[in-house]
């Protein structure tokens, strides 16, 4: 068999694509090779017989040579390439369920028109890239002279290409001689830096020799200010070891040193005369020590830490009275230095070890990270509950659990941006945008992402946050700048959000001709913020009307080596890897109508019949049909197409493009998008959702979108931690039914953050479905160990779950249960099960938690799901859905259950809807009554799932039979405490935990009025308005709750607790919350 044609061989295509390929093929013994989802360079053998699909492993050893894992007994054969393995393995009784037979050949797929891309605004091409031996990319040996004669074209069109540009950029302000250094370098020093290069030497001596000239005069004056500034450095320093003076003023001597190394030995200088300058002030003036006697002992912890390559012993010891943090050698040894509270400014969490870095203040604008490792995340994270504590303790300033995000996307069609684009953060245009009195309120992050952005990156962050400055008058932060050719994503921040920001990750995607041109594809960046993860992604996909299923392969590529966020999450993609991920971009998916529609389509926008269009939107069709985008969220489209327009207006649609084949149609289309999926039963509301009207530079016109997205920060136990008994998670009654024709036994994986490590359940029982799929029964409970067990912190916390197989430890659907889900009882929930974009199967079960004391939890905030109702006919699959067990008691409680004083509890099998009050998503009781003194209208919840039914809101309905699988018993050892006595059927009613919010510092501090319903009345009406989603495609039929008042000038300020604090940052004023109704405080332990 020849090695060099392997028609059997795939390559990356996804497991289920694989089973779909031999399931056509419908013949015993059809076989085909992929790439391993689990083991890079390993390979899956995936056979056919009796209608079932056999998955062997094909692994390498130390010396790359392969091997199968089939039945026991069997030797173990090793092969140093594939084609020899499956000539092998096409004998009989080799250990395979059969053997090899028919290959099942590939797929062709359709590529796009090279002619697509040719434009002189991508990057210049490169020449051939050489393989072992010479080859060139068509295979063909080249000579010697080839080569160098490709080398020079390539230097030429690189020295071009440099000189155009220095034609054209304005040098009149620069010193002659400087004009002139330059433009020699590219006329003749260019191409030798090139083929000194090319030789094996990195260090361009021309380019060099450069920069030393242009910074000739600068290098005598670092010559002549390093000495003094060393001499000045020496003067502060209390210990002087002999060899030091020697040591710096050899360094001053030698003006030979590269001049950016001698600028970095003055900047830390100077940094150094100040830091030493303080300290000598600060330790001058002391600290009597006559502190009140400690609540909190000072507590020491031991931990290593690294230097040189050499593991340490230290101590840490926390004394949260004094607000200081000290470093020692010994335990009971001297203090070797301290960090004030003030200075330390940021925690960030190892994803793999019990390693924490501490990032303090040392000087001005300099920071110092100092990296330790704890003997287990339990130690950590008590240490970073210290930390918390202290915080809170002697700083006012807040923690934010609600900021905004701006999410933008502009296809900038390779032209410059006009001069203001003001009006896109703003929001204003057409759609869901923000009231003028908004303008100036600046969002907490910024996620700008551009496609054909001809700019360089400086310019365009450049361009941004003068943009930003210009209307909030804050200078914001770059967290991140990701770019792949001319796609970018560009994300900004408050500067007192820089320190909440850890854990930065940035990738790209291409999609481009043969996946390997970056014309089109992703680019994407995640981050945590606090606690509280994001991931973005920017992706640019194939244009044509016509090329919508190459468009939906584009975003499945993505979506699977797009590689952001916790690494340790390896079997979830990125749709499962953040608390909120944004999708945006150019996805290009257009109105699906003939071409002599044109016209009718353009009437149909200047009438604003957008309904009309929006059901032949191709994006909104295969969504709908589970193909793309599966539960993403996207608030919905009240503005005009926002391409193809003339350029220079707004006013007329260019749906026509002549080219060298004929006329192609281009009909307006809302190509511009912004998606959005997040975790069950998070809080997340859409603002605003629109399009620019007066930046027309492009064909494109800008969209912008807002959300208001809950946060967590360091949790802090408000308990005794030597009164805390150990909490539990408990899963029971899980039952997996998954659409695959694999031959294999399966297990779950349970994932998140809250644990110390991920557990694997026992080896599940396969039942074959009626349907034809498998049904997969986990008989055995399974009790996961949170870090901490505090209730407040367990029902912020998801669980991730993957249906593994044994046989090649490859995914077969991952889900995300939510524990706020859990809050009052056992809960039944059903999850859909996607694995790569593709729904896989469902999963059913319980959960159950057991936390220390029993106690319910404050709330984080009332979020959007609660208090409102929804609509449980023609919801869209959400991807999950809970019901209360019967045996949970009458009262109901769960995730909706929760009512004011003047409600009447939810029942989970009646609609039994008190309409005096709903509550707000801040957790208060407010008013529900509409203008014309009527109770507002409200619906099911289908939370309940159709009242009572489980999964009810779900397209994925269980299997009759499944409601066997739920009958079990929970474990009384994991109940919580019965509610008070005078209401018995009435759930416990959680205290709302003070929320602080952030403004921009340069703003004056606002209070809030004393009566929120007497200023701020909610107009509630009859007819449902529609909108965001809070989850996977969830309907509201009601008006939004209302949401914390912003502040406003002249009004009595409310009082309010001490907000929460974790990191030092510059001064915010607090968005306070309105004063609500008194609300049932927490029953009492029995």
């Amino acid at each position: 068999m020849s090695t060099s044609y392997q028609p059997w061989h795939h390559g990356n295509i996804t497991r289920s694509k694989a089973e779909d390929l031999l399931s056509k093929a419908a013949k015993d013994g059809s076989f085909l090779l992929r790439d391993s989802e689990s083991i890079q360079g390993a390979y899956a053998l995936c056979v056919l017989f009796q209608n079932c699909v056999y998955t062997y492993r094909i692994l390498p050893n130390e010396e790359r040579k392969l091997s199968v894992q089939a039945s026991e007994g069997v030797p173990i054969r090793f092969f140093s390439v594939l084609a020899d393995l499956v000539e092998t393995y096409y004998s009989p009784n080799m250990g395979l369920a059969t053997h090899l037979q028919f290959p099942v050949q590939k797929e062709e797929e359709p590529e796009e028109e090279p002619g697509q891309i040719i434009t002189s605004k991508y990057p210049p091409q490169l020449p051939p890239r050489k393989g072992p031996g010479g080859l060139s990319a068509n295979g063909s040996k080249e000579t010697h002279g080839g080569e160098s004669q490709t080398s020079e074209l390539a230097c030429a069109s690189l020295r071009d290409t440099y000189l155009q540009r220095l034609q054209q950029l304005d040098m009149s302000n620069l010193p002659e001689e400087h004009q002139q250094s330059i433009q020699e370098y590219f006329h003749t020093s260019l191409c030798l830096d090139a083929e000194q290069a090319q030789n094996g030497n990195p260090n361009f001596p021309r380019l060099k020799k450069l920069t030393m000239g242009i910074c000739k005069h600068l290098n005598s004056e670092i010559s002549r200010t390093l000495p003094t500034l060393e001499a000045f450095q020496r003067l502060l320093d209390q210990q002087l070891s002999p060899g030091v003076g020697r040591m710096r003023s050899q360094v001053s001597a030698d003006s030979g040193q590269a001049v950016s190394f001698r600028l970095e030995q003055i900047t830390k200088l100077l940094y150094s005369i100040e830091d030493k300058a303080k300290a000598a002030l600060f330790e001058s003036v002391g600290n009597d020590g006559s502190h009140r006697k400690s609540l909190i002992p000072p507590i020491t912890f031991e931990v290593k830490s690294e230097l040189l390559g050499l593991t340490n012993k230290m101590f840490i010891k926390v004394d949260v009275e004094t607000g200081k943090i000290y470093f020692k050698k010994y335990k009971d040894g001297p203090e070797d230095k301290y960090f004030v509270h003030n200075k330390i400014l940021q925690l960030v969490k190892s994803q793999k070890v019990a390693k924490l870095v501490i990032v303090v203040e040392t000087e001005k604008e300099k920071t110092l990270r100092k990296e330790f490792v704890f003997d287990d995340t339990k130690k950590r994270e008590g240490f970073c509950q210290l930390l918390q504590q202290m915080k809170n303790k002697h700083s006012d300033k807040p923690e934010p659990d609600m900021i905004t995000v701006f999410v933008g996307t502009w296809n900038m069609g390779n032209a410059s941006p006009p001069h203001s684009i003001a009006s896109w953060f703003q929001c204003k245009g057409q759609g869901k945008t923000r009231d003028d009195t908004a303008d100036h309120i600046p969002h907490d992050i910024y996620v700008i992402g551009t496609q054909e952005d001809p700019l360089g990156e400086k310019e365009w962050i450049d361009t941004l946050k003068s943009a930003l400055r210009g209307t909030t008058n804050i200078s914001f932060k770059q967290i991140a700048i990701q770019t792949l050719w001319n796609i970018r994503i560009v994300v900004l921040a408050k500067p007192e959000h820089e320190n909440r920001i850890s854990h930065i990750f940035s990738d790209s995607v291409k999609t481009g001709i043969a996946n390997a041109l970056g014309n089109k594809g992703a680019v994407g960046v995640s981050f945590m913020f606090n606690g509280t993860s994001f991931g973005f992604v920017n992706s640019h996909l194939t244009s044509g009307s016509e090329k919508k299923l190459r468009r939906n392969q584009n975003y499945v590529s993505i979506l699977r080596f797009l590689n952001l966020g916790d690494k340790k999450l390896n079997p979830f993609d990125i749709t499962h890897r953040f608390t909120h991920l944004f999708w945006l971009g150019d996805l290009n998916y257009r109105i699906e109508l003939p071409s002599t529609e044109a016209e009718s389509i353009v009437t149909k926008i200047k009438q604003q019949q957008y309904q009309e269009l929006l059901c032949r939107d191709q994006l909104t069709i295969e969504k709908g049909e589970g193909k793309v985008f599966l539960h993403y969220d996207e608030e919905e489209i009240t503005f005009a197409p926002t391409y193809r327009f003339e350029r220079d207006t707004r006013e007329k649609y260019a749906y026509t493009k002549a080219k060298a084949t004929g006329t192609k149609y281009n009909l307006p289309s809302w190509c511009d998008r912004v998606l959005r999926r997040s975790y069950p039963l998070v809080h997340v509301f859409c603002q605003s959702y629109g399009c620019t009207n007066d930046i027309m530079t492009s064909d494109h016109s800008p969209v912008f979108s807002t959300f208001e997205v809950g946060v967590s920060s360091q949790f802090v136990s408000k308990h005794d931690p030597n009164s805390v008994s150990q909490g539990g998670i408990k899963f029971m009654n899980c039952v997996a039914t998954l659409m695959t024709k694999s031959k294999t036994k399966f297990f779950l994986e349970y994932h998140s953050s809250c644990l110390e490590k991920f557990v694997k359940s026992s080896e599940g029982e396969n039942q074959d479905h009626s349907d034809g799929n498998i049904k997969v029964r986990f008989g055995n409970q399974v009790e996961l160990v949170p870090i901490i067990s505090d209730p407040e912190y367990l029902l912020d916390q998801h669980i991730l779950l993957c249906v593994k197989s044994t046989d090649c430890d490859e995914s077969y659907g991952e889900g995300c249960v939510a524990l706020r889900a859990a809050e009052s009882s056992y809960t039944e929930f059903q999850v859909t099960l996607t694995h790569h974009g593709e729904r896989t199967g469902t999963l059913t079960g319980g959960v159950q938690l057991r936390t220390s004391g029993g106690k319910q939890t404050e709330k984080l905030y009332g979020e959007s799901y609660m208090g409102v109702g929804y609509k449980s006919v023609g919801v869209t699959d959400r991807g999950w859905s809970y019901s209360m067990s019967p045996r949970s008691g009458s009262g109901g409680g769960g995730v909706g259950g929760h009512g004011g004083k003047d409600q009447t509890p939810v029942f989970p099998r009646k609609t039994v809807y008190d309409h005096s009050a709903v509550r707000s998503p801040t957790g208060k009781a407010v008013d529900n009554v509409g203008e014309d003194e009527k109770p507002a209208e409200m619906f099911d919840n289908p939370l309940y799932g159709s009242m009572g039914k489980s999964g009810g809101g779900a397209k994925d309905s269980p299997d009759p039979q499944s409601s066997k699988d739920h009958l079990t018993a929970p474990d009384p050892y994991f109940s919580f405490p019965k509610p008070s006595d005078q209401d018995p059927d009435r759930p416990p009613v959680p205290t709302p935990r003070n929320r602080s919010y952030t403004c921009s510092e340069t703003k004056p501090p606002s209070s809030v009025p004393t009566s929120f319903t007497s200023l701020h009345p909610l107009p509630y009406t009859k007819n449902p308005v529609k909108p965001s989603r809070s989850e996977g495609g969830m309907v509201l039929t009601a008006n939004k709750p209302p949401l914390p008042m912003k502040s406003r000038p002249g009004q009595a300020e409310a009082t309010s607790t001490k907000p929460r604090d974790y990191r030092d940052s510059s001064e915010l004023p607090s968005k306070l919350r309105p004063t609500s109704r008194p609300i049932q405080p927490l029953p009492k332990e029995g």
